[in-house]
């Protein structure tokens, strides 16, 4: 048991052990003489690991698997087998056990420290569990790694409606679900819980899914979950919730009686609610007004020298990707000034891909059109049927989507790039390479894809731009 007076001393202390606080940990202190903790309230390895993307993939993977089998001939068609496929979830959140993540932090040498912390000072952290508070002390520097929490107005709290966790933990399938939402989660989650036997609505305020993304991916997607039989309610506003006799029966449990649902588009009788319309950054409850801050200096990166975000909590986008790639670089940046270096780092922010796991899958990175002609580019685009790529084609017989890059005109530069179709997900790296490295499009035509792959959609996309952008600019008079 922990004395309530203990102090203990780490060079590096991180709050919150997600992917993004282990990893920071662990390249503070890897191959240096320091030492580092991480303060953890559930279980270690955070969000990604049991609540978002590994219980979702392993989900998701069986029912695209299933759909496959239905659009190619020569094969028999598999069905979903409900029961098994929560079994293979199971398996991937390791029963919801963290013991293998702590023998992981125990081999790198990171001590991992049970409870709620809290700043209560310069460099000091307190921890709050059920066997005392202890207090702990960092010599070189605290990393924010909280990660963030499901947004709940309050029309919906009495409700007791579920959440991500909910969602990709389900334990007792309702045989009708209706989803608030129509970002990632929500058009996930659909699929998913449609496969497990769920009668699904999915109303959303915005008139398109995906509002992040180009139109024509949100346009296919809804394609798609209308035809799996899916009730897509696009323009729809939620003014009214009431449920019968709510109760906090656990994760991924009905929570309580029938839902009442009233929206601009009618009323809607369900049996469970997923409530998915975004995540805020968790930063009310760490401290931060020990040290004089405040959760707008955190995402705003107004912090002391010894004091980091990453992760969710940083403000920045809610991907696991993204913030185990910020991770590395405070890590570094921890420990080369503990060696009296400056640690390299880019001038500028790498772009952020993103995969929607959904049917077709969607993977972009950098601008969207939209976003490009704001910025003041002069933009030129090439889009072309995914299908287009003999690769692409022999994936299935029906292969829904567009792909397209968006160019400058001026520097030939690759700007953002959207792919939508099978396996989309495994195109998107080609395209944040090109944009990190500075790989103008005249430069990518002599990259030279494998055939018949799905790289090849490249060159379709490539051959689409005007005729100018095939070779390098004019050189400015001198």
């Amino acid at each position: 048991m922990e004395s309530q007076s203990q102090v203990r001393e780490y060079d590096v202390v991180v709050i919150g052990g997600g992917p993004a606080g282990e990893n920071a940990a662990q390249y503070a202190v890897e191959g240096t003489d320091m030492t580092a903790a991480i303060v953890e309230r559930e279980l270690l390895g955070g969000e990604c690991s049991y609540w978002a993307c590994m219980p979702s993939k392993a989900l998701l993977r069986p029912v695209a698997v299933a759909d496959l089998t239905a659009d190619l001939p020569g094969v028999s068609t598999a069905h979903v087998a409900p029961k098994a496929l929560l079994e293979r979830r199971d398996t991937w959140v390791s029963h919801y056990d963290d013991a293998g993540q702590v023998t992981w932090a125990e081999g790198a040498e990171i001590a991992v420290l049970r409870g709620d912390g809290r700043l209560a000072g310069e460099r000091t952290v307190r921890v709050a569990s059920s066997s005392g508070d202890l207090t702990v002390t960092a010599r070189r520097a605290v990393v924010i790694a909280t990660g963030s929490a499901a947004h709940v107005p309050a029309m919906y709290a009495d409700a007791l409606p579920w959440d991500s966790h909910d969602a990709t933990g389900v334990v007792e399938v309702p045989d009708r679900l209706v989803i608030v939402g129509g970002g990632v989660v929500a058009c996930e989650a659909a699929i998913w819980m449609h496969a497990l036997g769920s009668s699904v609505t999915l109303v959303v305020r915005d008139s398109r899914l995906l509002g992040r993304t180009e139109p024509f991916a949100g346009e296919a997607v809804l394609t798609g979950l209308r035809g799996r039989g899916i009730d897509v309610r696009l323009g729809a506003e939620v003014t009214d919730v009431r449920r019968e006799d709510a109760a906090a029966t656990g994760i991924g449990k009905v929570h309580g009686g029938t839902l009442t649902l009233t929206t601009s588009d009618g009323e809607i009788v369900a049996d469970e609610l997923l409530l998915s319309i975004g995540r805020a950054p968790r930063l009310d409850d760490i401290g931060l007004s020990s040290v004089g801050l405040t959760a707008d200096d955190v995402k705003s990166g107004r912090l002391p020298e010894w004091l980091h975000a990453v992760g969710d909590a940083s403000g920045g986008p809610p991907l696991t990707h993204w913030g185990k790639h910020q991770a590395r670089v405070v890590g570094a940046r921890i420990a080369a000034a503990a060696a009296g270096e400056v640690a390299w780092e880019p001038d500028r922010e790498a772009p952020v891909p993103q995969v929607v796991f959904s049917d077709p899958e969607v993977a972009s990175v950098g601008m969207t059109e939209a976003e490009a002609r704001e910025a003041g580019h002069d933009v030129v685009t090439s889009r072309v049927p995914t299908s287009s790529a003999a690769g692409t084609a022999l994936l299935r017989d029906h292969v829904a989507g567009e792909s397209q890059l968006v160019v400058d005109a001026a520097s030939h530069l690759l700007l953002g790039a959207t792919f939508v179709g099978p396996e989309a997900g495994e195109l998107v790296h080609a395209a944040t390479v090109a944009i990190t490295g500075d790989v103008p499009v005249h430069v990518l035509r002599h990259a030279v894809a494998s055939y018949p792959t799905a790289a090849e959609l490249w060159l379709r996309l490539l051959e689409e731009l005007p005729r100018e952008l095939r070779i390098p600019p004019a050189s400015p008079a001198g």
